[in-house]
C-alpha cells in the first residue's frame, strides 16, 4: 500500500510497555511523520515519569502531539480527544505529513479509527441526581421503564441494573431531545488506515513492565508525585486514578508501605495488560501484529 498519500493514517497500538514508543519513532522518521499520541495519561502536564512520556530528546527527534495539553484537575475526555486528533490528523495531511496514532488507550485508537459519534451534552448535576433518587425510591426496573419510553433500542440493550449508565442514557435523551441510541452509530474517517500492533510473550512482557516500574522508582517517581500532590492535585483526581499515581500517593500519605505499593502497581500494571490486549482483540482485528524487539521497526517498514 503505498503511503504517501495525504488520506493515510498510520497506527501503533501494543500493550503498556511493549516498546510502541521508540519503535513508532523510528518508523515516523522513516517515512516522514509525526506522532500522534494515543495514550489518555501522557495528556496531563507535571505527569512525566508515571506515565512514560516521550523524552524530552526524542521529543526533538520528531514532534510529538496531543502531550501535555491539559491540567491534572482539568476535565478531558475521549469526546475532546477524537475532537483534537482529527484536527492534528488533517492538519498533518495538509502539510504533506504522514500521522502516527501511536498508544495504549484503546478507546481513544478505536473512537478515531472508527468514528465513534458521541453526544455533545453536558453534564446536568440535577437532573442526574433527580433520577438516581428516582431509581432508589421506585428501583431498577422503573428507571429502565423510563429510560424505554425515551429510547426503546438502548433499553433493550443496556444492563439495567448499572444504574450509571442509565441515567447518563436518560440524561441525553432528556437534554438533547434525540434518542441515545441515536449517538451510538458511527461514521469512519475518510482515511486510509493501517493498524500496526506491537506484542510479546506475556511473561517477557511482564518482565518488562516490571524493569520499567523499577526504571520509573530510580528516575524520582515517588518525587513526581509528591510534588503533584504539592501542587494539590488530589488523589481523587481521575488523572490520578493513571497506574502508579494513586499507589505512591497512598504511600506518601502514610496508608502503605513503599514495598506494598510498588507490589500493587506491579499487579495493576498486569492487570491492566490483559485488559489492554482484550480490548485489541474485539475493535482491532485488522491488525497486523509485530514482535516488539530490536527489528521491529524495520519489520513494519516491510509490511506497509
Amino acid at each position: 500500500m503505498p503511503l504517501s498519500g495525504k488520506s493515510t493514517l498510520m497506527v501503533i497500538i501494543g500493550p503498556t510497555a511493549v516498546g510502541k514508543t521508540e519503535t513508532a519513532l523510528t518508523v515516523a522518521q522513516t517515512l516522514d511523520g509525526e506522532i500522534i499520541s494515543a495514550d489518555s495519561r501522557q495528556i496531563y502536564r507535571y505527569m512525566d515519569i508515571g506515565t512514560a512520556k516521550p523524552t524530552p530528546e526524542q521529543q526533538v527527534r520528531l514532534p510529538h502531539h496531543l502531550i501535555d495539553i491539559v491540567d491534572p484537575d482539568q476535565s478531558y475526555n475521549v469526546t475532546d480527544f477524537q475532537d483534537d486528533a482529527y484536527t492534528m490528523i488533517n492538519r498533518l495531511h495538509a502539510e504533506g505529513r504522514l500521522p502516527f496514532l501511536v498508544g495504549g488507550t484503546g478507546q481513544y485508537v478505536t473512537a478515531v479509527v472508527e468514528g465513534w459519534r458521541f453526544p455533545h451534552v453536558e453534564a446536568n448535576m440535577a437532573l442526574r441526581q433527580e433520577l438516581e433518587a428516582y431509581a432508589e425510591q421506585q428501583g431498577w426496573e422503573a428507571l429502565l421503564e423510563w429510560l424505554r419510553a425515551h429510547d426503546p433500542v438502548t433499553a433493550a440493550t443496556i444492563d439495567g441494573r448499572n444504574i450509571r449508565r442509565v441515567v447518563r442514557a436518560l440524561e441525553v435523551c432528556i437534554e438533547s431531545g434525540e434518542p441515545f441510541s441515536n449517538f451510538q452509530r458511527k461514521t469512519p474517517p475518510d482515511y486510509t488506515i493501517k493498524t500496526i500492533g506491537l506484542t510479546l510473550e506475556r511473561e517477557t512482557l511482564y518482565q518488562r513492565a516490571d524493569q520499567r516500574i523499577d526504571i520509573m522508582l530510580a528516575a524520582g517517581f515517588v518525587d513526581e508525585v509528591e510534588s503533584l500532590i504539592a501542587r494539590g492535585y488530589a488523589l481523587t483526581l481521575p488523572a490520578m486514578s493513571a497506574l502508579g499515581y494513586l499507589q505512591i500517593g497512598y504511600y506518601l500519605r502514610g496508608m502503605m508501605t513503599l514495598d506494598d505499593a510498588v507490589q500493587e502497581l506491579r499487579r495493576a500494571t498486569r492487570s491492566f495488560i490483559r485488559r489492554q490486549y482484550t480490548w485489541f482483540r474485539k475493535y482491532n482485528a485488522d491488525a497486523i501484529w509485530i514482535e516488539s524487539d530490536v527489528h521491529a521497526a524495520e519489520r513494519i517498514l516491510e509490511v506497509m
